[in-house]
């Protein structure tokens, strides 16, 4: 049987045939229905055949441009049976974002799955040389356009076919095809496609076989969007395995969804742990002070049993009694904020806190953090389910290799590493040396083999629900504005991006004279809130064409400038970033504080 995502599913719905493989959400009427192995494999046919039969093929580049849903994964397999290439998009994607990408791969076709989308693709069609046609996969919406294809319509588009157009295409299928493009946010805020392969997705699925303990009957929330490696590789796999997946289209609706969908597995990324953990604080300081106390002494029991529970020891008897009870008063009412069934969280898009790892092990919640990139496929190394460090991103996985360079920067091998930068030669050269990638990240291993990441060697932003922003780009952007002479730009690891910025203040002042603002100096100046309310208009102004992640939500205005002399700069006159955010520490974390 050949590797290859298309040939993988046929042969898991001979296995499974009418057996539920995903679930959704009806929005007409708010119940969730099933699809089965044998339909979810008939569309993708019928998607593929459709495609074929309007010309795509091999090396087809084919856009997706949708929130989540169980016809994102079938166009996407679909696209990959006709031997192209998909090319997803944050459903949430600025035009400007998407039009870049469509122009550098030559789309023609794009899939879509909502109004506002679809007229984000009607925009680009006017305004992008090779943009020709976009399928509408939302069933519930039509469009009078000529240049759109509603998904019914493209599906019913070869009834006749007898299966001989099908059976051509599965024999055309190679290995070595490309599956995907994805595209993140490169140094220069330019994005950069990541190639991968079918082999490298595959190859994930022998991977994780031998480090998880995934089963067919096991259901996981589909809650981190598709177009993020991620969710996508993990969602491939969840079909490898023969698993229920059941597709959340609103994330912001996922503490809601969980206690209805009851899933025993769901992606996560750090940020969805620290709100959850602030809502839990928050509950808490409601509580009567015999009812805290209770709470903390089942935290503090919790904390004492991990020592033996992340080495698969035996708790001592007394303990397992000390924390039986507290399950029973405490932890299992937190788990039902989860639906109650969850065995595992998969967690990977940035830094997590250690004492938030902890927290969540300490009432029964298994959190499998682990490390990984776009450009490897996902997952590098993650938590063993039976042995595993807190402070580390787990072990690397099987058949990944990683060593370090002079400057301790890790490097990742074998077949999950990605074919290259689409387009991007230099900066493909940059990264990749004899198939070693160069991940940007400082780390080393320890004598027990766990994978400790200490520092982000290249200067991109990644925040706490990993979404990668490149600082320099919303720098340029804000810099040429008449009023901010310096700006630097802040977010790794944190909720949302902020800002520290040094005003034009000869043309700030000469806007106060004008309007009767009075000041002393500089700190007056920056402190009087009809000054903060002009440069937020301002500021939110020049953003508006940024994805919403990459905006600047909050700022701080400085009195003075940087400079070589207070070491803000080098003597080249390039900016220290880390020395700029420990001088404001106390002002960037109270941007953060209330939010």
């Amino acid at each position: 049987m050949k590797e290859h995502l298309a040939i993988m599913i046929r042969d898991r719905a001979a296995k499974y045939g009418d057996r539920e493989v995903f679930r959704y959400r009806d929005n007409n009427t708010g119940q969730y229905k099933s699809i089965s192995w044998k339909v979810f494999v008939d569309e993708v046919a019928r998607i593929a055949v459709a495609l074929d039969d309007l010309g795509y093929g091999y090396d087809s580049k084919i856009g997706i441009f949708s929130n989540n849903r169980p016809e994102w994964l079938i166009a996407d397999l679909a696209i990959m049976t006709v031997r192209g290439a998909t090319v997803p998009f944050f459903g949430n994607a600025s035009l400007q974002q998407v039009k870049y990408i469509v122009d550098e791969t030559e789309m023609k076709l794009m899939f879509v799955g909502n109004v506002e989308q679809l007229e984000k693709a009607f925009w680009l069609m006017d305004h992008c040389d090779s943009l020709e046609q976009v399928i509408l996969m939302n069933p519930d919406h039509s469009s009078d356009d000529q240049r759109c294809t509603g998904w019914n319509d493209l599906k019913t588009k070869n009834d006749s076919d007898d299966g001989t157009a099908l059976d051509r295409i599965l024999e055309a299928v190679e290995p070595d095809d490309l599956a995907t493009i994805i595209y993140t946010s490169g140094t220069t805020g330019e994005p950069k496609g990541v190639m991968l392969g079918q082999e490298s997705f595959m190859f994930t699925f022998g991977n994780h076989d031998r480090r998880l303990n995934l089963e067919d009957s096991d259901i996981s929330l589909c809650f981190l969007p598709l177009s993020h490696v991620f969710e996508r590789s993990w969602s491939l796999y969840l079909l490898h395995v023969g698993a229920i997946n059941v597709f959340l289209e609103n994330p912001k609706e996922v503490i809601e969804v969980l206690p209805k969908v009851k899933p025993t597995l769901m992606c996560t990324v750090p940020r969805f742990f620290e709100k959850t953990h602030e809502g839990i604080q928050k509950e808490y300081e409601s509580w009567p002070g015999i009812k805290q106390k209770i709470f903390d002494w089942a935290i503090r029991t919790g904390h004492q049993t991990l020592k033996y529970r992340r080495h698969s020891k035996n708790i001592p008897i007394g303990l397992d009694i000390k924390y039986k009870i507290a399950d029973k008063l405490v932890f299992k009412t937190i788990r039902k904020i989860f639906g109650g069934n969850i065995k595992a969280f998969p967690c990977s898009g940035s830094a997590i806190r250690p004492d938030l790892l902890r927290y969540f092990h300490a009432v029964g919640i298994y959190i499998n953090y682990g490390y990984g990139a776009t450009e490897t496929t996902a997952t590098v190394s993650c938590f063993k389910p039976h042995e595993y460090e807190f402070d580390s991103c787990g072990t690397v996985l099987p058949g990944v290799s990683v060593k370090f360079d002079e400057n301790k920067e890790i490097m990742v091998k074998g077949k999950t590493v990605f074919r290259g930068y689409y387009k991007k030669i230099d900066e493909t050269d940059e990264v990749l040396t004899d198939g070693w990638y160069k991940t940007g990240d400082e780390g080393y291993l320890t004598s027990e083999g766990n994978l400790m990441m200490t520092d982000r060697l290249r200067n991109i932003i990644k925040t706490s629900v990993g979404k990668f922003v490149s600082p320099q780009k919303v720098e340029l952007l804000l810099g040429q504005d008449d009023f901010i002479e310096q700006i630097v730009v802040i977010g790794d690891n944190r909720k949302f991006i902020t800002a520290v910025i040094v005003p034009a203040f000869e043309n700030l002042k000469a806007y106060a004279k004008k309007n009767d603002i009075e000041f002393d100096d500089h700190n007056d100046l920056i402190e009087h809130q009809k000054i903060i309310s002009y440069m937020e208009d301002r500021i939110n102004f020049l953003q508006d064409e940024l994805t919403p992640y990459e905006r600047v939500v909050k700022f701080e205005l400085l009195p003075e400038p940087f400079s070589i002399e207070n070491k803000a700069l080098t003597t080249t006159l390039k900016i220290r970033r880390k020395v700029i955010e420990i001088k404001y520490k106390e002002l960037i974390d109270n941007m953060y504080a209330d939010s």
